[in-house]
């Protein structure tokens, strides 16, 4: 379906109009740079020629008819230039016509600030236009009346609202990238704190976002106009850098070019060798990249070889590397494995005449015209093709691939999270790998096999353990690299990847997934220690818990589903008891007369034993079990005493903080005197070990050692040769002879603590060793 070279014209090569500078920080006043000449307004007669050229059937009076009214809404609507409004929708549908599109897109192009801007209504639109032009230019309206906080939610809600109409109609991209496009050609007139927030979102959003729709030259032009405006004196440097380089090369781009010509001809291909120079944002990112200097840079020209046949491709290759060497390393082949934007082409660098590097890319003309406008390069909008959504997610991996991307962006992250996401799955170079089976899963360059993982399934990623890339193991965090053959070890027992992980992986899909993943554990956990608290309660006051009844119960607790109650009650956001009400209206909730007072003389110690012996005195008969608690990765959110942590063998108690669930304190913790007065907050705790599956729990030591060489080490190996986990150290000198160590570590219950500081104090360095309750 993609369209020939001869009957598709070019998009105008014009050279794009820098936008004017930003004022220097300097004393120095700097005055705006202004066009010298304002340009006239296209007429509408040269409008609908402009769409004739390409489709002598076009439909004359709804142009015209989108073109007055556009005219009159937009009124005496002036922009910043000074010059009409209406001037910008007229411009972004001339972009359009050097796409071949349709009617009804160029219609939309010139009524798509309408409803934004001008008292028009959608309703307005449909009627005059028809319902398919007003979706168009309702897609393409932004969320002007959001009540946001941050200007960054802001331009999320605008950008998920954009992607969510592309999903539906591709022409809406289409729309929104030529709008885009004019506005950066006429970016000079606004002021500078608006132009740079423009020139930022183009290199962030729009650009990319051209690029991975395969429309090649308007990302490029995109990408230069906003590098010019950011960074104006790197751009006026690299330009001027190119265009010497320009001047002194021409003979020699004239004679390779020639002689390129002259070998294909002679094997009997008919080619079309064309020369070309890198734009300076390319340069400028690959010098950045490569922290190299313009002259260490060996491909700033390229030569576009273009035939007529997917076999003269390969042939024309042959050719080229029967006659020049080639440099290792530098040859990839596009079009037996095509890039996720729908581009295909051989890329190979020769040494050439002269001894110079030349970089060639080979391609049929049909490539040609996608790899130049992408998406736009399909002849999508002929009557009888279907619609233009239908016929490209059948043609286009590139767009098959953006409405997949906004389906897994679309799955309720908050605004922040959207806009990372997008950035990370827009704004890449590829790198292709396999799967065993030879599946090719396509990555952003510094993938790990762990966006691998959740590149090929969701649950794969949340339950992946290790990997073998190319037969050999390796770590999880490994850079791939092309070529690799990734082999994903999984493991069904893990419910949920480790949280660090988002900070490794880079494509939107893991991060997101990792994330998810993560609150629904946060969550379950949460639902786990409320489930525990409410049965706990419904037993100690003899009535019945059922699932069932507390779903009959949802509307009073103003929660959607059982799982939402329980997580609140976990968080501490709602009472066991006013679940308990909820579902009992006649229930009257118990507490213990003897919590009511505590003599004031007894403080300390003593009175923290009155109060917690008090507390958990259950009342008679009742037959409510205490909360079980398991180690560090048991499945309550339970942290450990911060200053001491808690093992099996000790007695313990809970404390409830909202929103983090239960501390462990080992009873004879001083630091429970602080939580006296809020008795309602203690939980009854119990250990739940498993002599199976032993968890190891946290304990602090403390240690005074002889300061001479060797005496860490031998405490060290004390631990180790014992099975504890060391977490922390920390050493203070208090005298010249002796060292204070203070050790974190894991233990499995007292006994093995006990046994470990037996050994510490038997050694000759050690002068003391004890445990550190907090």
């Amino acid at each position: 379906m993609a369209r020939t070279r001869s009957d598709l014209p070019r998009m105008q090569k014009q050279a794009p109009i820098r936008a004017p500078r930003p004022p220097a920080v300097a004393p120095v006043p700097q005055v705006t740079e202004k066009p010298a000449r304002k340009p006239q307004i296209m007429r509408q007669y040269d409008l609908i020629e402009r769409v004739r050229r390409y489709n002598p059937n076009t439909n004359e009076a709804l142009l015209n008819r989108a073109y007055v009214y556009a005219m009159k809404a937009h009124g005496e609507q002036r922009r910043a230039s000074g010059d009409p409004y209406f001037s910008h929708p007229i411009e972004v549908a001339a972009i359009l016509t050097d796409l071949k599109l349709d009617d009804a897109t160029i219609a939309a192009a010139l009524l798509h600030d309408t409803i934004e801007d001008t008292e028009a209504t959608r309703a307005e639109i449909d009627s005059l236009f028809g319902r398919d032009i007003g979706t168009l230019v309702e897609g393409l309206t932004k969320l002007k009346k959001l009540d946001l906080v941050t200007k960054e939610a802001k331009q999320a809600e605008n950008l998920r609202k954009l992607l969510l109409a592309i999903a539906d109609d591709v022409r809406v991209l289409l729309i929104k990238l030529a709008d885009r496009l004019h506005n950066m050609r006429t970016l000079g007139y606004m002021p500078s704190e608006a132009r740079r927030r423009a020139a930022e979102e183009t290199l962030e959003i729009y650009a990319p976002l051209a690029g991975r729709m395969g429309m090649h030259e308007m990302r490029e032009e995109l990408d230069d106009l906003a590098f010019g405006e950011l960074y104006p004196e790197a751009y006026d440097v690299v330009t001027a850098r190119l265009n010497a380089l320009t001047e002194r090369s021409k003979l020699l781009i004239s004679e390779i070019e020639k002689q390129l010509t002259k070998k294909l001809a002679d094997r009997g291909i008919d080619a079309r060798v064309v020369g070309r120079r890198k734009r300076a944002y390319s340069i400028w990112r690959k010098m950045e990249r490569k922290s190299v200097g313009f002259e260490q840079l060996s491909d700033i020209f390229g030569f576009r070889v273009l035939v007529n046949t997917l076999a003269d491709c390969y042939q024309a290759l042959g050719v080229v590397h029967s006659t020049w060497p080639m440099v290792p390393g530098r040859f990839k082949d596009y079009i037996s494995t095509p890039k996720g934007n729908d581009y295909r082409s051989i890329h190979t660098t020769v040494i050439g005449p002269s001894k110079q590097r030349v970089e060639l890319q080979i391609r049929t003309v049909a490539m040609h015209e996608i790899a130049e406008y992408g998406i736009a390069a399909h002849a999508l909008y002929k009557d009888h093709v279907g619609s233009p959504t239908e016929l490209l997610s059948r043609e286009s991996t590139a767009y098959a691939w953006l409405r997949r991307t906004i389906e897994l962006l679309a799955e309720g992250s908050n605004p922040e999270e959207f806009l990372e996401h997008t950035k990370l799955e827009l704004f890449h170079d590829q790198v292709f790998c396999f799967t065993p089976k030879g599946k090719l899963i396509a990555l952003p360059r510094k993938a790990t096999p762990i966006d691998f993982a959740y590149a090929v399934h969701t649950d794969i990623g949340n339950t992946a353990v290790g990997c073998k890339i190319n037969g050999q193991i390796a770590p999880l965090t490994s850079e791939l690299v092309n070529g690799d053959e990734v082999e994903i070890a999984s493991l069904k027992a893990q419910t949920a990847p480790p949280a660090a992980w988002e900070s490794i992986v880079v494509t939107g899909k893991a991060r997101a997934a990792i994330r998810r993943a993560t609150r629904f554990a946060v969550r379950r956990q949460y639902a786990g220690l409320g489930r525990r608290m409410v049965e706990r309660l419904f037993q100690r006051a003899k009535i019945g818990y059922s699932d069932e009844i507390l779903t009959g119960a949802l509307p009073r607790l103003a929660r959607a589903s059982v799982d939402d109650v329980l997580a609140a009650v976990g968080r501490s956001e709602l009472k066991a008891s006013d679940v308990a009400r909820a579902m009992y209206p006649d229930y009257k909730e118990e507490r213990a007369a003897a919590m009511a007072a505590k003599p004031k003389s007894e403080s300390g110690w003593f009175g923290l034993k009155k109060l917690t012996s008090v507390k958990f005195k259950l009342p008679e008969n009742a037959t409510g079990p205490a909360i079980p608690i398991r180690g560090i990765n048991g499945d309550l959110p339970v942290r450990f005493a911060p200053d001491g942590g808690a093992v099996p063998g000790d007695r313990i108690v809970g404390i409830l903080t909202p929103g983090e669930g239960i501390t462990i304190y080992p009873i004879q913790s001083p630091a429970l005197s602080e939580f006296e007065d809020t008795p309602e907050r203690w939980l009854d705790v119990r250990w739940d070990e498993e002599e199976q599956a032993p968890s190891r729990f946290p304990a602090r030591i403390a240690v005074q050692s002889v300061n001479e060489p060797g005496s860490l080490a031998q405490i060290t190996q004390v631990i180790a040769e014992h099975d504890g986990n060391i977490d922390n150290i920390r050493m203070t000198r208090r005298a010249p002879d002796f060292t204070d160590v203070t050790i974190d570590l894991e233990v499995y219950d007292l006994k093995h603590l006990t046994a470990i500081l037996a050994q510490l104090r038997a050694k000759s360095v050690v002068a003391k060793a004890e445990r550190v309750n907090g």
